[in-house]
């Protein structure tokens, strides 16, 4: 099958659109990112289309905050195929084929020329009820920043001489407004888990892992749904500790080039945050994760590197139990660490 391949840099007001055809980029008409940019774009795509002999679209959209995603939707509907390469990988790729100057133009472009030669995997939207899952928990963690910095600035004026009774007044009144609202989405988010047994279930699962509990195992379900839905059901472990950022690299050249190693850090670092944490929680329970870790400190394994090998382990573990549908079994672990 031939495809078009289609790089579409977006804003919040317009999209800039290239066509990659026989090793040449080939620019399209500006559109508004709107309803009505849409049926422009699809219009200019189905010429293309048959001028060029193509028989499907493949557009490569670089994630932008969220204001490609109304594209993105309209163009399933269209039954075009849709990429959201991580931007990062898309700058470094570009750097290696010449690409310097940023522009809108350019960056349309490049990304028709990405599609083309590196063939990204096609991206489907999460579920309905987990996308929904995710944009409560992102309020959540909105709020509860907002309540840290109102209570910091409550903390620092306490004692204070000349604050006004105002300031005093005024900052009461919201830290009781957040506080109320963090509750209320509380009871959406349960009331949400209780609409769709499916989540709640398998977030009960989940819990039954080492290292993840009640302030973690939604965002570690969300993102073991996104997964999923990126890899078709088929990714593997190694690829998801490589998309959560926990995937160690090592620094070598020749005799002379040691760099310690790290972890790569790509994909979202709130997450890779809550997942220490879970581990630097469950290794004080008496279970498979702290036997884990106590091996890693007694091969001399400092205790940072030892507590990121118990974060990535916790993912692996999570995602063996999302997969399926199934409990956590520490008596198997058990036996697979004494190997």
């Amino acid at each position: 099958m031939s495809v078009l391949f289609v790089g579409v840099d977006v804003a919040k007001a317009t999209l800039v659109a290239a066509l990659w055809i026989e090793g040449k980029a080939q620019n399209l008409q500006d559109c508004p990112n709107n309803d009505d940019g849409f049926l422009s774009l699809a219009e200019q795509l189905h010429k293309a289309c048959h001028t060029f002999a193509r028989s499907s679209v493949h557009l490569v959209l670089e994630p932008t905050g969220g204001y490609e995603l109304a594209l993105a939707g309209f163009a399933l509907q269209q039954g075009w195929s849709i990429s959201r390469p991580n931007p990062a990988q898309v700058r470094e790729w570009a750097r290696g084929r010449g690409y310097r100057a940023k522009t809108d133009r350019v960056d349309g472009r490049m990304l028709a020329h990405y599609g083309a030669e590196a063939h990204p995997p096609c991206w489907q939207p999460l579920p309905t009820e987990v996308n929904e899952l995710e944009l409560l928990l992102r309020r959540k963690e909105d709020l509860e920043q907002l309540l840290r910095q109102e209570l910091n600035r409550q903390q620092a004026l306490k004692g204070r001489p000349g604050v006004p009774a105002s300031v005093t007044t005024s900052l009461e009144r919201v830290v009781d407004a957040l506080e109320q609202e963090l509750q209320e989405l509380e009871q959406a988010i349960k009331q949400h888990l209780s609409a769709h047994a499916e989540l709640k279930v398998a977030a009960k699962r989940l819990r039954s892992v080492p290292g993840i509990g009640a302030k973690n195992v939604l965002w570690v379900l969300v993102l073991l749904y996104r997964w999923h839905t990126l890899t078709q059901g088929q990714g593997e472990a190694k690829g998801l500790v490589a998309y959560a950022g926990l995937d160690p690299q090592a620094y070598e050249s020749g005799t002379s080039v040691r760099k310690r190693a790290s972890i790569s850090r790509k994909g979202n670092r709130g997450l890779r945050r809550r997942l220490f944490l879970g581990a630097l929680g469950g290794i004080r329970g008496k279970n498979v994760l702290r036997a884990f870790y106590q091996r890693l400190v007694g091969r001399g394994k400092a205790k940072k590197v030892a507590l990121i090998a118990g974060a990535r382990k916790i993912l692996v573990w999570a995602w063996a139990v999302f997969r399926d549908h199934t409990t956590f079994d520490p008596a198997k672990v058990s036996r697979e660490l004494a190997v």
